[in-house]
């Protein structure tokens, strides 16, 4: 056995899932089955920006192999691809070396969308979510064009090698300065509609997705440094934002946006299908996926309306309304043999509070501390209630399987 080239090939595999923006358990998990299947002892150790793996040779000595992961993206049909490569190591356990060949039949075959479809996804997106958050059809058209403005400085930003921080801060205040002065000069009447579609562009649905489930796999240290990821994008938006409204506020008066639309169950879950459907694009998912994670939004924001609406408290429809979306993932994922972060992650997306993390840290930056700590609080109760959810499902899930094998 070559063992080097055998551990090269299983920390690639490793490295090249983390890169994609898979959760640590998964990265973990898929590198120790390959080895086992090989019939090589390991120890394996993922956080989001670090790799660890030891195995043993035929004289018990230890090798070990360690990558460093560096910023990365959210590129779910790669996720998918690697998922199914770890499945094929593990059922036909081939050469070392032709399993280095696999590995970039894997790499070439990860389908990416154009730019323009990209584009396109940044306005479906940001549109669908302004009238997700009660806007009018002004508010959605003006929505999209703010989201493919926030997606273009972004880009802009990254090619000047400008950190994630940074990027943000900037993308949000362009976006933010183009929202308000549409408001201002009565283009758009809702203009926090038409803001927090666009922001949502910028809010780690699969950062956040990913630390909840780090956390209640048991993987403490990942999921608290997804947490601060996640914490620091909140207060860049809400700097990026608070900046483009004293700004502006100083030359022309913002007016109160209008009263949010009070629209029907059925067009909230249309609503959530054309966002959703977005977002996949932007999440790079192929093919039916994307119909069936549109689906999934739309589902899971109907039951969330339907319980609220019922007289419960939004904390139960959030906990309800991400249960369905979990089941609804491993029940996907088992039928097509995909990950079930690839739909998690969009079906879950419209229960994902970036309204309120950006309202909270909007507040901090104003002095308003007392609605900073109650929305605060409020948006934490929301993550705890769906992270309660999600582990509910997944540990019932996996009672299953290990019950079934």
């Amino acid at each position: 056995m070559d063992y080097n080239t055998l551990l090269d090939m299983a920390v690639n595999l490793g490295y090249e899932l983390a890169m994609s923006g898979a959760e640590t358990f998964r990265v973990e998990e898929s590198i120790s089955r390959v080895l086992t299947a090989y019939g090589v002892e390991s120890e394996v150790f993922a956080i989001p920006n670090y790799l660890v793996v030891t195995i043993l040779d035929d004289d018990k000595k230890p090798i070990t192999r360690m990558r460093r992961i560096g910023a990365h993206g959210n590129d779910l049909d790669a996720v998918e691809k690697f998922s199914a490569l770890s499945r094929a190591y593990c059922n036909r356990t081939p050469d070392p070396k032709e399993g280095v060949q696999w590995m970039d039949r894997a790499r070439k075959s990860i389908l990416k969308f154009s730019f323009p479809v990209e584009l396109l996804g940044d306005f479906i997106g940001a549109g669908g979510f302004a009238l997700l958050f009660a806007g009018n059809w002004a508010d959605a058209l003006w929505g999209g064009i703010c989201g493919i403005i926030v997606d273009l400085v972004s880009r802009s930003f990254e090619k000047m090698k400008a950190n994630p921080f940074f990027r943000t801060i900037a993308a949000s205040f362009c976006m933010a300065l183009v929202a308000y002065t549409l408001g201002a000069l009565g283009l758009t009447p809702n203009a926090d509609a038409v803001t927090i579609g666009a922001l949502m562009i910028l809010v780690p649905g699969l950062l956040f997705t990913n630390a909840m489930r780090d956390i209640i796999y048991g993987d403490t240290n990942s999921g608290i440094n997804r947490i601060v990821q996640v914490m620091l994008t909140a207060i860049a938006i809400a700097l990026g934002t608070a900046v483009a409204w004293s700004f502006l506020n100083n030359l022309l008066p913002i007016p109160a946006s209008a009263p949010g639309i009070d629209y029907s169950v059925f067009s909230h879950a249309i609503f959530s299908f054309v966002g959703c459907m977005g977002f996949a694009i932007l999440f790079n998912i192929h093919g039916p996926g994307v119909m069936l994670c549109g689906l999934g939004g739309a589902l899971s924001w109907a039951i969330y309306l339907m319980v609220v609406r019922s007289g419960h408290s939004d904390i139960l429809g959030y906990f309800w309304s991400a249960l369905f979306s979990s089941v609804y993932s491993e029940t996907m994922a088992r039928i097509r043999k995909y990950p079930a972060i690839s739909y998690l992650v969009v079906s879950i997306f419209p229960l994902i509070p970036g309204a309120g993390a950006y309202y909270t840290m909007n507040y901090a930056v104003r002095g308003q501390m007392d609605l900073f700590a109650s929305q605060g609080m409020h948006t934490a109760a929301i993550a705890g209630i769906m992270a309660v959810a999600i582990l509910l499902v997944s540990t019932v899930t996996r009672m299953i399987t290990a019950h079934k094998k």
